[in-house]
């Protein structure tokens, strides 16, 4: 986050990484003082937790424009040629002056240009910068290392860590990106949490469970207040998309109307429940653990063992109770007991799958052919699931107004359901132990 001062770009500047491992940069205007727009500063309240935000770095910048053109004198691109000197605040007053170069192509400009103008740039006697900002070569002496990703012969501590810190990198990544209602986010952050969750499950004899069960207590909390969101709009757009393929004649004129009206609602709920989770105390008390199971992790004895050993046995373990949980199918009975023992399943699978992804790095692609077998199981569980989540609403949607039509759908929910059912069956008769 940056407070420019002059210039065409003069404002609030935050950048916030994309999933395609781009930044999104926003813009504010400047307004009297220099205290942060409210807008701003939520978005990063998950990374501050109690803290304040205030001025760590302090960069002038006296900048040379200069168009490059063509033969005609078209524009394509635009040298910038920066004299920067940067402060850094703190006990130890850190200073750092530079020159950097850089060039933006014009709209229309072909891309390959730039390349051809840094090839230009470097034969004059440029060097390609090694810091990415202006801002991390000044905050460098500030930056932790970076751990080193694990090798082949890390312990199971040092693989299960790694694993962890990325979860809560995406943890963050996609909580910015539910503050901004950006397309599928509530589903990524959902994800993120639930696979930490099952991290701490998982290897409770590489990290002390007891250490991490209020943790992962609030991780399942957390999960739940995005649940509904999640859930919401995946039923409508599978009622909706279902709904489009009835006959015609099957379909009473309001039935479409009616569905639409009940899940703008309840849409409309779930988001507000987000939002009030994502501004709650308790929420940031979430991120605040988060930062104190890195820095402090709870490690035990088994953490300093080789890693694909004690990981592979953690994975055993999880592969078992799934198979448990499979096995008690056969003494529950047709419909509501054996699709909530169908959805435990799921639950157990989704778990062992999690903890394959944690054990791939040292186990090898034997491991990955497993996973993805895993994955395709869960695929046909969540389908299940989702369509005994439909029978429900369908129930509840089938009053005095378009019953029929919710009638038919409630039966072809539930041909579904066997049919998905049956081939879980046989995915499961292929699937051997990890």
């Amino acid at each position: 986050m940056r407070r420019r001062t002059g210039g065409t770009d003069e404002g609030w500047h935050l950048k916030l990484p994309r999933p395609d491992g781009a930044r999104e940069e926003l813009h504010l205007p400047l307004d009297e003082g220099t205290a942060v727009p409210a807008q701003l500063a939520e978005l990063v309240r998950p990374q501050l937790g109690d803290g304040e935000l205030s001025a760590v770095v302090r960069l002038k910048t006296v900048r040379r424009s200069h168009d490059l053109v063509d033969a005609d004198g078209t524009v394509l691109a635009t040298l910038a040629d920066d004299q920067v000197a940067g402060e850094l605040a703190g006990d130890v007053l850190h200073l750092d002056g530079w020159r950097e170069l850089e060039v933006e192509l014009a709209p229309g400009a072909p891309p390959e240009l730039l390349g051809t103008l840094a090839h230009a740039l470097i034969a004059a006697g440029a060097r390609p910068a090694y810091w990415p900002s202006k801002l991390r070569r000044v905050i460098a002496p500030r930056l932790p290392d970076k751990p080193p990703a694990p090798g082949r012969r890390a312990t199971a501590g040092e693989v299960v860590l790694a694993y962890l810190r990325a979860q809560v990198a995406a943890i963050r990544e996609h909580d910015q990106r539910v503050r901004r209602d950006a397309g599928d986010a509530v589903h990524q952050l959902r994800v993120a949490i639930r696979r930490t969750r099952s991290a701490l499950t998982v290897f409770r004899r590489v990290l002390d469970r007891d250490a991490t069960r209020a943790l992962s207590a609030e991780l399942k909390w957390a999960a739940g207040e995005l649940s509904p969101a999640r859930d919401t709009e995946v039923l409508y757009e599978h009622l909706s998309g279902q709904l489009t393929h009835l006959p015609e004649a099957a379909v009473v004129a309001n039935a479409p109307a009616r569905l639409r009206s009940r899940f703008e609602q309840r849409t409309a709920e779930a988001r507000e429940r987000v939002r009030t989770a994502l501004r709650s105390g308790r929420y940031a008390a979430l991120f605040e653990s988060l930062d104190r199971l890195l820095a402090e992790p709870p490690l035990t004895e088994r953490a300093n063992a080789p890693a694909r050993a004690e990981l592979e046995q953690a994975l055993k373990r999880a592969h078992g109770r799934l198979a448990d949980h499979v096995a008690r199918l056969t003494e529950l009975a047709p419909g509501p007991e054996l699709d909530a023992g169908l959805h435990e399943v799921r639950k157990k699978a989704k778990r062992a799958r999690y903890a394959a992804e944690v054990v791939v790095p040292v186990a090898g692609k034997r491991l990955q052919r497993w996973q993805r077998e895993v994955k395709a199981l869960t695929k046909v569980l969540g389908e299940h699931h989702d369509s005994v989540v439909a029978r429900e609403a369908l129930r509840d949607l089938a009053g005095d107004e378009g019953a029929f039509t919710f009638g038919v759908l409630y039966q072809r929910e539930l041909d579904c359901g066997h049919r998905l059912h049956e081939r879980f069956s046989r995915l499961w008769k292929g699937l051997g132990a990890p």
